[in-house]
């Protein structure tokens, strides 16, 4: 059965200059689901990389405007 998980990799939905910082990890969450057995430790790997994936795509995010 495919990790629940695995939803919040897709990048799709995404402009395209967060998917090419967000499909990396996507491909990565992909290949550790397939090569891992299931059990408690691929689930956490999982998890970390997807905050891992939030923290990337969140640093390629423009600059907000300075209120000054």
């Amino acid at each position: 059965m495919k990790n629940q998980l695995l939803r919040y990799f897709d990048c799709g939905h995404l402009p395209e200059d967060l998917q090419k910082v967000s499909g990396p990890f996507c491909d990565l969450a992909y290949a550790l689901e397939a090569t891992l057995p299931n059990g408690p430790e691929k689930t956490v790997a999982l998890r970390k990389l997807l905050e891992s994936k939030d923290c990337a795509v969140r640093a390629a995010l423009p600059a907000e405007p300075k209120n000054d």
